[in-house]
């Protein structure tokens, strides 16, 4: 009861900030049916690509085998040798499709989700070791579908394998009477056939899943009203987060400023608490403020200004009018047109005289 009351109070859509911390935790939606897509399509790869080479030589070493088998000591060192033999040989030959099945296996996981590293999943939890969660698992709903899920994937998946070996059921009673070279042959085409189907039907059960996992994880994540408040409070209503919040605004705005400020046209100053920067080219409508600060962020303009042989200007009146009256990035105000036009002048003739 406990349990579906908690559900009932997951009205609300998850935040993306809950959806990733999910996934950074490794919950992630994933389809173990579009998993085994890639596998069986990686194993169908396999067969079509390796099967007649390694069929070839694994028939080619059992051959040599047989023929000498006369000449294998019937001691335990000649069994050893043998047996050590047919096992190197046996690896060999699934070296190659075993390498197809990882990459396939691997290509499963990596087109649902992005790769991710995290120890989350390995941790310790005690409700992993519960009775009754172990029980919930067992027997909840999501148990309940996958059961009906395996259960329906087996019956459609065998009767069309059923179908597939029922058509080539005179080729197969013929592998006992054909020649052992023409047997790998007709057992690949009969395999091939058969990954075919399973894969054609397998494409829209893993269609089907990926999309059921996705819509149960995302119903998985929602959130109630409680949690909702509680994560604006961790983010936008923390007095804390919004002061830090804050200063890094304040930060980024004061270095774009003093990054600008070696390209201002002209510093208005009044000499002991305030700097304005302004910028002018032609073209531009009016002159347009690029940083301003007073007191200590005012003195930083200034120097920065002489050291780039930037004009600075003292007129106190217009300095605080400018810097209480435009923001960073805007033009000047109409009523500061003829009093900044007058400034800016003035320094175009000293860069033409000095010119």
């Amino acid at each position: 009861m406990a349990e579906q009351t908690e559900e009932q109070d997951r009205t609300e859509e998850p935040t993306q900030r809950k959806l990733d911390e999910s996934i950074r935790k490794g919950d992630v939606p994933k389809s173990q049916e579009l998993n085994t897509l890639f596998v069986l399509g990686g194993l169908a790869l396999a067969i079509l690509v390796l099967g007649k080479p390694v069929a070839t030589d694994f028939m080619s070493g059992m051959k040599g085998f047989l023929m000498n088998a006369h000449q294998v000591p019937a001691d335990a060192a000649g069994f050893y040798r043998i047996a050590r033999q047919a096992l190197l040989a046996t690896l060999a030959a699934l070296a190659l499709p075993f390498l197809f099945l990882m990459i396939a296996g691997f290509a499963g996981g990596a087109v649902q989700n992005r790769l991710l590293w995290t120890v989350e999943p390995l941790q310790p939890k005690l409700q992993r070791i519960s009775p009754l969660q172990g029980a919930k698992r067992l027997f909840g709903k999501e148990a309940l579908v996958n059961f009906l899920k395996g259960l329906v994937k087996i019956l459609i998946v065998g009767a069309l394998a059923s179908s597939i070996l029922w058509s080539e059921r005179f080729t197969l009673d013929l592998v006992a009477q054909m020649d052992a070279a023409l047997i790998g042959a007709a057992v690949q085409s009969a395999a091939v056939k058969l990954l075919l189907g399973v894969l054609a039907l397998f494409f829209f059960v893993a269609i089907a899943d990926l999309l059921y996992q996705r819509f149960t994880w995302h119903r998985r994540q929602r959130m109630t009203r409680k949690e909702l408040r509680d994560e604006f409070k961790q983010t936008e209503g923390n007095p804390e987060m919004k002061a830090k919040m804050r200063q890094t605004r304040i930060e980024r705005v004061r270095r774009r400023m003093m990054a600008a400020v070696p390209e201002a046209t002209v510093i208005v100053t009044n000499p002991t608490h305030y700097a304005v920067a302004l910028k002018f080219e032609p073209g531009m409508q009016a002159p347009v403020c690029v940083a301003k600060g007073v007191d200590s962020l005012a003195l930083r303009i200034r120097a920065l200004a002489g050291e780039h042989d930037v004009p600075i200007i003292e007129n106190p009146p217009l300095a605080r009018a400018l810097h209480a009256s435009v923001d960073i990035d805007e033009e000047i105000p109409v009523e500061h047109y003829k009093a900044v036009a007058e400034v800016i002048g003035y320094v175009l003739r000293l860069r033409r005289y000095k010119a």
